[in-house]
């Protein structure tokens, strides 16, 4: 007897259930090549710095993280993240981060920069002043403009340094009071209150209130009473902002002149206010900040 071969006979929902998983297949993949790629660390930073401009200083803060995170030897993340740091007001963090970007990239000048503002803040001049060195460096023509650097050598104790500084940036900023009274600073502890005065930088044109009395201070023409009339005139034209600047720069160099001549009562009353009441969140606001630490310092 003939042997046919042996059929299989498959069941119709058999074809049912491999249509289903071709299907299935099908649309997996088409998701998977849907599905959103996750962040690089380019585009994560590019979040932060855009969230930080919204004033969303947390959200920044974990964007840059998370770039470090993803990156972690990615110099620009490191920057980021030292940013956001600063924000925070997180100075030792910021600190690290700043010189992680030097590590990775030693030619880097914003790091140098931005570690030395860090180091400033912390009240480490010395170190501040050496970081603002290797940025200038890095970028020579900034030497004028560094304003910055000047500041940390009156507190370092580098009085002819200083005095230089604020000499060369009055080639690139002529008409700014702020620059005379630093110079004057300087050259008080370097040369004396009185030849002070008589090489006080000559300066007209600075329109802020109240630079014009804090300049007529200095130069032994005005007083405390005039300074503080016009930081608190037209109180009600002007925006609550914008009073308590003025009232932070009256206080802060009524404080500082007050030191120089040896009024250390009335230059702590004038300072903690600068440092305190109208504190300030801007550069000048830490250097307020950073003098009354140095004097509750000095005091003990």
């Amino acid at each position: 007897m003939t042997r046919r071969p042996h059929r299989f006979i498959l069941h119709p929902s058999s074809f049912i259930l491999a249509a289903a998983l071709v299907a299935f297949a099908a649309t997996a993949t088409v998701r998977a090549a849907d599905a959103p790629k996750p962040p690089t660390a380019k585009e994560l930073i590019a979040e932060a710095v855009a969230a930080s401009k919204k004033g969303e200083v947390n959200a920044a803060y974990a964007l840059a993280e998370k770039a470090v995170t993803l990156e972690p030897k990615s110099p620009d993340a490191h920057y980021a993240f030292a940013r956001m740091c600063e924000e925070r007001r997180d100075l030792t963090n910021a600190l690290a981060h700043y010189s992680r970007v030097i590590e990775l990239d030693p030619k880097s000048p914003e790091a140098f920069q931005f570690r030395g503002t860090t180091h400033f803040k912390l009240g480490q001049m010395t170190e501040s002043i050496e970081d603002f060195d290797q940025f200038l460096e890095l970028v020579p023509s900034q030497k004028p403009h560094h304003w910055q650097r000047g500041i940390a050598c009156y507190y370092a104790g580098q009085f002819d340094e200083g005095r230089r500084q604020f000499e060369m940036h009055r080639v690139v900023n002529p008409n700014d009071v702020e620059n005379a009274t630093w110079h004057f600073l300087c050259n008080a502890r370097a040369r004396g209150l009185d030849r002070a005065k008589d090489e006080l930088i000559p300066i007209s044109g600075d329109d802020r209130v109240p630079m014009k009395e804090i300049y007529e201070l200095f130069q032994g023409k005005g007083d405390e009473a005039s300074v503080m009339k016009a930081a608190g005139e037209n109180r009600e034209k002007t925006s609550p902002a914008e009073h308590r600047n003025r009232m932070f720069y009256a206080h802060l160099y009524l404080g500082i002149y007050a030191e120089a001549r040896g009024d250390a009562k009335a230059a702590r009353e004038h300072i903690e206010k600068a440092a305190g009441e109208f504190a300030m969140t801007h550069y000048m606001g830490d250097v307020a900040k950073v003098h009354l630490q140095l004097m509750k310092k000095e005091k003990k």
